[in-house]
């Protein structure tokens, strides 16, 4: 499978790839991914779930029943629920957010999407976020799919990352531009 960064390269790639393969040949592909949201939210939610996963000291099969119990309570498909199973079983839970993360970007360019990270210092409405993807679909030439995040210290604008790319019209960085320009 071709996909742009290499992201097979690395062990969370690997990992990611061959699940996106099963999800792809079972035709689950967006349930999988939902499902890994999902998780990813539990663990930045979760201080108990997030000490799991990095805890060396958990033993392989506590962690899968702990795994099993989390997919439960999600309500995880079968093949997320095993394939935090074998995550377990390898001891590579404290790879999972990196392993997310990669299959969302292989999720991602299978359908010719690419995804924004946006800081804004207040919540964007409806209509920014719908008229911020149309800007950033022209720029990009493909489909956008945006994640928000808010810092109140960017004081306003936004930054905007796509992959290696960074946009920063934040006034907080305009105003340390200022400020060293200043400085002489």
């Amino acid at each position: 499978m071709e996909n742009s960064g290499g992201i097979t390269a690395s062990l969370q790639g690997r990992y990611a790839s061959a699940l996106f393969e099963l999800a792809s040949e079972n035709g689950v592909v967006s349930g999988v991914e939902a499902d890994l949201e999902k998780l990813e939210e539990a663990i930045l939610a979760n201080d108990d779930l997030a000490g799991l996963i990095r805890n060396p000291q958990v033993s392989r099969s506590d962690a899968a029943k702990a795994m099993e119990n989390v997919a439960g309570v999600l309500g995880l498909s079968d093949l997320s629920k095993n394939f935090l199973g074998v995550l377990a079983g390898n001891r590579r839970l404290s790879a999972l957010p990196d392993i997310i993360r990669a299959f969302t970007t292989i999720a991602a360019a299978q359908r010719g999407e690419v995804t924004a990270e946006v800081t804004s210092a207040h919540a964007l409405s409806g209509d920014q976020l719908d008229a911020l993807q149309q800007k950033l679909k022209e720029r990009e030439g493909r489909n956008v799919k945006i994640k928000t995040s808010v810092d109140p210290e960017l004081l306003g604008g936004l930054v905007v990352t796509i992959g290696s790319k960074r946009i920063d019209s934040s006034i907080r960085t305009r105003l340390n531009s200022l400020a060293h320009a200043m400085k002489g």
